[in-house]
């Protein structure tokens, strides 16, 4: 596999300008895919702007002055994916990342002092001892207990990764799409059909104006009941 990235062949979801050079900033392999993910450099240079060049990012993440999901980040190709928490401490600031309409990454600035990371469950493994380990759609790995279902979403409190919220995948609840045509959009799941083969389940969700659609499980996050418990771009509920 290549170790660079053209510009002009960059994945669509990543929001920066694709003709002013040849080349950009690839990600190192990490909690997040390629399509679903933008390099922590990229992301401080040419989306929040907080250096020039290259060059000065680097000196700024080895100062240890930007913080992902409450951890610190060095490396300048760290992918940073969707519901990661971004975080200047030194400049009193910090984002969340989201998809737009156009399933586009987009950071969302958060006014609240400990921002909490929602997190959706892929996987489930019995380890030790018998405990249960939830295995998270950022590669984080956790210990709780048999409580919890695939496809449930958890809020973490940053950087600690203890559970401070749990939410269930069933019907009634809101979820966001993170993928496919309806990326980016919030709506009420209304049913989750089970097909018996391989293809994928699928979800039938409602918007607020009472139109429907369908897209597959993978790309629907659970992030409330009535509404949602995080900041998605509008009112804060934190």
């Amino acid at each position: 596999m290549s170790r660079h990235q053209k510009r002009v062949a960059a994945p669509r979801s990543w929001p920066i300008s694709k003709k002013t050079n040849i080349w950009v900033t690839k990600p190192n392999p990490g909690p997040h895919s390629l399509k679903q993910s933008i390099p922590l450099g990229v992301l401080i240079r040419d989306i929040l702007k907080l250096t020039d060049n290259m060059r000065e990012t680097k000196r700024t993440l080895n100062e240890g002055s930007i913080l992902v999901d409450g951890i610190v980040r060095k490396d300048h190709k760290f992918p940073v994916g969707i519901f990661d928490v971004i975080q200047a401490p030194k400049l009193g600031i910090s984002y969340r990342m989201l998809l737009d309409p156009k399933g586009r990454l987009r950071l969302n600035e958060l006014d609240v002092d400990k921002p909490k990371k929602p997190c959706r469950i892929l996987n489930k493994t019995t380890v030790k001892d018998g405990k249960v380990q939830l295995n998270l759609h950022d590669g984080t790995n956790i210990l709780a207990g048999n409580d919890y279902k695939t496809k449930d979403t958890i809020i973490l409190d940053i950087p600690e990764k203890s559970v401070h919220k749990h939410i269930k995948y069933e019907s009634g609840n809101l979820a966001v799409v993170i993928g496919g045509t309806h990326s980016g959009q919030l709506a009420k799941i209304n049913e989750i059909k089970s097909v018996r083969s391989s293809r994928h389940n699928m979800v039938v969700l409602s918007k607020d104006d009472g139109t429907q659609f369908e897209t597959i499980e993978d790309y629907v996050f659970v992030v409330g009941t009535d509404k949602p418990e995080f900041n998605l771009g509008d009112e804060i509920n934190e």
